[in-house]
Order: C-alpha cells, then structure tokens, then sequence
C-alpha cells in the first residue's frame, strides 16, 4: 500500500541533480507526477535563493524554497521572504577574521549577492557550479556591514576539517556549522538550518511531521531527515546520514528521487535505473 506523504522536500547537489547539475527527466516527470496527485513539493539547499530558482521554475515548484540551509524561506512566484535569520555581524566578521588569518576562501552572502575578498580558483569553482556572479571587495571581515545569510569556507578537506574544529570551539553554541559538500563548510545562525526550515513551513501549512517526506545526502540534511516522518537517504549519501534515514533509495545518478517517489507514493516496486 502507498505511503502517505502531503509535503515532499528535496535537497539539490548529489540528491536530485545529477553529475551533470541537471534534473533528470525520470525525476522531472516523476515530481510532476506526485504534484498531481496533491503532494507539495519543494526544495530544501544550500545554494542561494537565485541559484535554486531556475531548478524550482522546471519543476513548476509554487511553493516557498528552503535555501542557504534554512537561513531563507521564501516564496519561488512571489518572492516573498516568510523567514530569514542571518549570522549575527559580530559572529560573522570574527570568522572572516579568522579566515583570512588562516589563508582560507570565504564567500559571503547578502541579499542574494555573492562576496569574495578577491577572485580565485575556489571563487571560480563556486561561479561554475551556482550560475551566479561573484563580487570581489576586499577583507571581508572590514567590508562587512550587514550581517550576511550565510558564510562559506572553501578549502581541502584536510585544512577544511581544522578550521571546523576551530570555529566549534569558538562559536559552537551561536553557529550552525556543517560540512556539505566535501570542500563546503558551512556557516549560518544556529536556527538557521534545513530541519528547523522544513518544520517552519510544514506548521505554515498546517501538516504534521509524520507526513512530511525529505531527501538527502549529507550532513545538512541531517535534521532536515531526522525531523520528517519520511527521512529518506540516496544509495551516495554519507554513511551517517543513511544510518539515520527511514528509507534509502537509488543513487543520485540512478534517479533516486523518482525512485523513492514511484515506490513510496504509487506502490510501484520496479526499479528505475
């Protein structure tokens, strides 16, 4: 018997999309196929709101996105801002500060604008992969006067995991701070994150937990799969997002979204590989 989910969130980077940054057309048609049926579909990033836009536009998502891990909330048709909390400007100038004592890539985030100190190969990696523009402006730590949505460390896992441990021991209890990708280490207010989002707008909407489905590979998605009644791993996620997950299912590459999609929500047991 299918399963009954009302509100179904979907990570981006090694969740939906494929090698390639693109959605799939078994995925497409199979989101488009649960949409029909009545289940609110949404995405739940990392990425900034005008990076994750023209994925929700193909999939003719009108609900509101989860982006920058939760720091943002905000409707793809209107553009309304429903919930947004920022790392407090202190916060956020000490850890550029201790970036830029450490010799690491920082970008910045304020009103859906990328910040860098200065172009690079991890500025241009990022350019690659987000579609967005980057702006060089100096010390970030003296340029910033807003306090940003988020803040990302750019680096080598090895020199990324020192710095992590770094800012724990400073900040741990004022900042979400999480690996996502293996050279993403991310920053935001402590509230500000995938899980706490994704209960926000399922109380918005008025749907319990217990039928809130969400997909994901990496530690970001962490709360976010351990707060839905449905958490759901793909076959590449972390090992310990998968030993927390209710449910794995096919590899990213193997169009693992419309997987879970055809076998939770239709009963349909084939596989789609």
């Amino acid at each position: 018997m299918a399963n009954n989910f009302k509100i179904l969130a979907l990570d981006l980077d090694d969740t939906l999309l494929g090698a390639d940054f693109q959605i799939s057309a078994e995925n497409r048609h199979a989101i488009r196929r649960a949409a029909a049926s009545g289940v609110l579909v949404t995405l739940a990033t990392g990425r900034m709101f005008r990076s994750a836009l023209p994925y929700a536009k193909q999939l003719q998502i009108d609900l509101p996105l989860i982006t920058y891990h939760g720091a943002l909330i905000r409707t793809a048709v209107e553009e309304e801002t429903l919930d947004h909390r920022t790392v407090p400007l202190r916060l956020a100038r000490q850890v550029a500060a201790m970036a830029t004592a450490g010799n690491y890539h920082l970008n910045a985030y304020i009103k859906d604008e990328l910040f860098v100190a200065k172009e690079n190969e991890f500025s241009r990696y990022y350019q690659q992969l987000a579609n967005v523009k980057v702006n060089a402006v100096g010390d970030l730590a003296v340029f910033l006067e807003t306090a940003p949505t988020k803040l990302t460390i750019i680096s080598g896992e090895a020199r990324l995991a020192e710095i992590k441990s770094a800012l724990i021991e400073s900040y741990g209890n004022e900042l979400a701070i999480v690996i996502s990708r293996p050279n993403f280490l991310e920053i935001t207010d402590r509230l500000a994150t995938k899980g706490q989002a994704l209960r926000i707008l399922a109380e918005m909407l008025d749907i319990p937990r217990e039928q809130v489905a969400a997909v994901g590979d990496s530690y970001n998605d962490l709360d976010m799969i351990l707060y839905a009644g449905f958490g759901v791993a793909v076959a590449n996620a972390r090992e310990e997002i998968k030993s927390v997950a209710d449910i794995i299912t096919a590899k990213n590459t193997d169009h693992g979204v419309a997987v879970f999609i055809r076998q939770y929500l239709f009963d349909e047991k084939e596989e789609i590989f």
